[in-house]
């Protein structure tokens, strides 16, 4: 006997809607020890067609305090002129809301969470302020703190959830409305600084108006990679994880520290820098050997610290395997890079004040590569009269040639003493 499909569809019905499960704060799906204390840096960008354009950052930071969570997602625009701060605490087990609080550039909202939902909107043009006591017809989940609260679910192929959420808008009456989770699938997502991660790409539905957002979830640690939402007229709105958490080098860049090793010293160094010819090649014979910096070039000293050992290591690492970006460096190291220039004709130069320690030295600088080398330039032969070869010599010529090259010189430096006097020669040999 053949069902019809109508019947089928009701048999089929209740094992659907088992399925497709509620979750609220305290259900056995919600786990919190999945939630990492800690801050997330997020750049927003505006995404239509090929065009990505930045629009501002947001950081998500989680705190946990004996029994209480506290989640704060801050929002900028790009040029600073916009913000929105919120701020939810909750239940740090259950994620059960217990209070909630918004702050932006024309007003702020405070809410208690209870039975019955009791705060204030407060107008920072000195409008009165509007109190607000609602009691909602069910449990739910702070809007704001739900993105979290997906995150520690135990995500899986086909996972499906309805989520209620409390989010107050312009009518106390409708407060409440739903995050369905719709579909849970495999991805990889790909990090420019750490490669490749296995994640869930969880498709989620806004109910109460209709936009469907897109989260790319890691599968080991639960970070959030990614989020999209549709922001109307074809353009969506695309959040990116930054990786806050990315520190490769271990060793700290101390710029105190490094600022008085170049000025509370009484040490000194003077040295040459010049670059030194040998040639490209055994046919090659130098015309100029010793090719001095120019007056006026630039050397710089920089104090070596373990810092900057790491990151050279790292950096090496990185260049070796052709897989990710190299490393930025601190950007406090510019500021401990003390510089001097050449100044006479024969390269010299000096850096006072120097405490004892390691140094490195570096400069750069053109000149003209000039040079005779020998070519071949075809064979004489010895013929006999019946015209068989008897012998054959090369013939090679000399002539001159001149490059422009560049010297790139780095050294390391070492004062032992305070006080000492240090002689280098800062030299690049080709």
């Amino acid at each position: 006997m053949q069902i019809p499909l109508k019947s089928m569809l009701l048999l089929l019905l209740p094992f659907a809607s088992f399925a497709q499960k509620t979750v609220l704060p305290g259900n056995p799906d919600v786990n919190t020890a999945r939630l990492k204390p800690g801050k997330s840096l997020f750049t927003i960008y505006y995404v239509k067609g090929e065009t990505w354009t930045k629009k501002g950052i947001f950081t998500n930071e989680i705190t946990v305090s004996g029994n209480e969570l506290k989640f704060v997602a801050d929002y900028k625009d790009e040029n600073e002129k916009w913000f929105r701060k919120r701020t939810s605490i909750t239940d740090a087990k259950t994620l059960s809301p217990v209070s909630y609080k918004s702050e932006g550039l024309k007003n702020s909202l405070d809410l208690n969470f209870g039975n019955t939902v009791t705060g204030k909107y407060h107008y920072l043009n000195g409008d009165k302020d509007k109190q607000i006591t609602i009691k909602p017809t069910g449990k739910f989940v702070d809007f704001n703190v739900a993105e979290i609260l997906f995150t520690a679910l135990p995500l899986d192929v086909g996972y499906k959830a309805v989520i209620p959420e409390f989010y107050y808008g312009d009518s106390p009456d409708s407060v409440l409305s739903n995050y369905i989770i719709k579909d849970v699938k495999s991805y990889v997502q790909r990090s420019p600084k750490t490669g490749n991660h296995e994640s869930w790409l969880v498709s989620v539905l806004e109910e109460s108006s209709g936009a469907v957002y897109t989260y790319i979830i890691d599968k080991k640690d639960h970070r959030i990679w990614q989020r999209e939402m549709p922001v109307g007229g074809g353009t969506t709105e695309i959040c990116v994880n930054e990786e806050l958490d990315y520190q490769p080098i271990e060793s700290k860049f101390n710029k105190e520290e490094n600022l008085k090793k170049l000025e509370n010293g009484n040490s000194v160094i003077v040295g040459t820098a010049f670059a030194r010819d040998h040639g490209r090649g055994v046919t090659v014979v130098n015309i100029n050997k010793a090719q001095y910096a120019p007056k006026g070039t630039v050397v710089s000293i920089l104090p070596n610290s373990a810092y900057i050992e790491e990151w050279k290591e790292v950096n090496r690492k990185i260049k070796k395997g052709k897989k990710l970006p190299e490393v930025p460096i601190d950007p406090n190291v510019a500021a401990c890079i003390k510089k001097t220039t050449i100044y006479d004709d024969k390269g010299h130069f000096e850096f006072t004040n120097l405490m004892p320690g390691e140094y490195i030295l570096f400069t750069s600088f053109g000149y003209t590569h000039r040079y005779s080398y020998q070519y071949y330039a075809g064979t004489s032969y010895l013929m006999h009269p019946s015209g068989a070869v008897l012998s054959s010599n090369a013939n090679y010529k000399s002539a001159n040639a001149a490059t422009g090259v560049t010297a790139e010189i780095e050294s390391k430096v070492t004062i032992r003493k305070d006080g000492d006097k240090v002689d280098v020669n800062l030299k690049d040999v080709r």
